[in-house]
């Protein structure tokens, strides 16, 4: 990194410090920065939030990282955080879809089968039969993007979409199948899309291939006393490294200054840089580039998000029997309350330890568009949990404790266009030196992809646009969908 003067480092503001802002923060020391990070919230961490239920550490955000990208474990192996890296205790998982919970189906991609047959027990005989008909249907175009949902219907069937692949979208994007942009949420499905007329032919092409590498280290990972503990341990790595990071600290201005440099004003204070990292959701930044990018402001501005909301339920273990696996998925399409839920104590061995007296799961409710279920209280959204839990598994115990998290506006939503709508905003961010933008709302939602596009915008403030471009091009996918899930 150049300096700005004889013995001067570079100072880089970094607004934002959710993951994205810290592991900006991270590498920029690493490139020899003087690095202020400016959080508007009382802590780091954004979606990544440690807490305790039971006398039990949990997650109240995300819980897990998809761990065949090295970025996020990476950076936990960086911090400190290597030996607390662990696997699910067990990757089994359920589909509570038709009256019954359903063993999720083995040998798809984000729910789309290569045959009929490894649907069987979750679709109708008709649905099955509807995805045997792929092979003679002519071709599907998919144009520069399409909806999953849609695209996928016009091949096997509403049914798959609407029993399969909308539960295992929403629960990572809350949002609706039939808008999720299949170029930037599932690539590699697109790619299958675009260069074969049979999508189950594509399919199966796909899983010949992740047959022929087959990999034995785990999907995905969490961290031994919670995910949430990851920005925790980046956040002091960066501090005893020099960094200074300012919470309850809203910036409020940002503006070019004559010499090339940026003025950020945060509250009474004013900060001058030598550039910016915009480490902040999509509607923040818009506020925050107005004045020098208009377009780029247009564009955030119209970025959309999901609200939803975690149950985290403690009860005793005695008394208390669950099905086997890590919990279940639920299809919008079967009319309850719940999306999702989690046996934190089945599927994290580390929360078994803590306490083996107490068992520990969440649900989660809420997806893009629904206001109703999240102007409920939290005692409301507690009862219609229970509800939901009760018939599912049978749980019929009164928990030893709960907690609600409302996460408002947590999830920005990937439409059709998305990835273009990227583009534009990289093209007109790119027309402001020594400024750059990343986290969530670009290229995939998950930890590793927060992180990648911390570690581009770093390189693009540097002068290297190549990772920038890269992730454009191809997004990172935030839910592993690959042979054999």
């Amino acid at each position: 990194m150049s300096a700005t003067g004889t013995g001067t480092r570079r100072h880089v503001v970094v607004i934002g410090a959710g993951i994205a802002g810290l592991a900006a923060a991270h590498r920029l020391l690493a490139r020899g920065a003087r690095v202020t990070v400016l959080e508007a919230s009382d802590r780091v961490g954004g979606k990544l939030l440690p807490g305790e239920i039971a006398g039990v550490r949990v997650d109240l955000g995300a819980e897990s990282m998809l761990a065949r990208r090295p970025e996020a474990v990476g950076l936990a192996r960086e911090v400190g955080l290597g030996t607390r890296l662990t696997p699910p205790a067990t990757a089994t998982a359920s589909i509570w879809t038709r009256g019954a919970l359903r063993p999720m189906p083995k040998g798809h991609v984000m729910g789309v089968p290569g045959t009929a047959a490894a649907l069987s027990g979750v679709l109708s005989d008709e649905g099955l039969a509807r995805i045997g008909r792929d092979a003679d249907l002519p071709r599907t175009e998919t144009g520069e993007d399409v909806a999953v949902g849609e695209y996928v219907a016009a091949r096997l069937g509403r049914e798959v979409v609407d029993r399969l692949v909308e539960p295992l979208l929403g629960g990572v994007y809350a949002g609706d199948a039939y808008r999720i942009s299949m170029r930037s949420a599932v690539p590699q499905l697109f790619e299958a899309a675009r260069t074969h007329t049979s999508l189950t032919e594509g399919v199966r092409e796909i899983q010949a291939k992740a047959a022929a590498h087959q990999r034995t280290d785990p999907v995905f990972m969490g961290i031994e006393g919670g995910v949430g503990s990851l920005p925790l341990a980046v956040a002091r790595s960066v501090e005893e490294r020099g960094a200074e990071i300012r919470t309850g600290t809203q910036v409020s201005g940002l503006r070019r200054e004559a010499d090339g440099g940026w003025r950020v004003t945060a509250g009474e204070r004013v900060l001058h840089a030598d550039a910016v990292v915009v480490a902040v959701p999509a509607p923040v930044a818009a506020r925050l580039l107005a004045a020098e990018s208009p377009a780029a402001a247009a564009e955030l501005g119209a970025v959309e998000y999901a609200s939803m909301a975690l149950v985290t339920l403690a009860y005793r273990r005695s008394g208390t029997a669950l099905p086997e696996g890590s919990g279940f998925l639920v299809p919008p399409v079967d009319g309850r309350t719940v999306k999702a839920s989690t046996f934190a104590s089945q599927k994290w061995g580390w929360i078994a330890d803590e306490n083996p007296d107490v068992v520990v799961l969440r649900t989660s409710v809420g997806r893009h568009g629904e206001t109703e279920i999240l102007q409920r209280t939290d005692e409301e959204l507690v009862d219609v949990s229970r509800f939901d839990l009760r018939a599912a598994t049978g749980l019929d115990a009164t928990p030893l404790e709960t907690r609600v998290t409302r996460w408002t506006d947590g999830l920005p939503q990937y439409p059709v266009g998305h990835h273009a709508r990227v583009a534009r905003i990289r093209e007109h961010v790119a027309k402001l030196p020594a400024l750059a933008v990343c986290g969530a709302p670009y290229d995939g939602v998950g930890i590793p992809a927060c992180v990648a596009s911390a570690y581009a915008a770093v390189d693009q403030i540097d002068g290297d646009l190549s990772a920038v471009r890269e992730l454009t091009a191809h997004p990172v996918q935030s839910l592993h969908g690959g042979a054999g899930e």
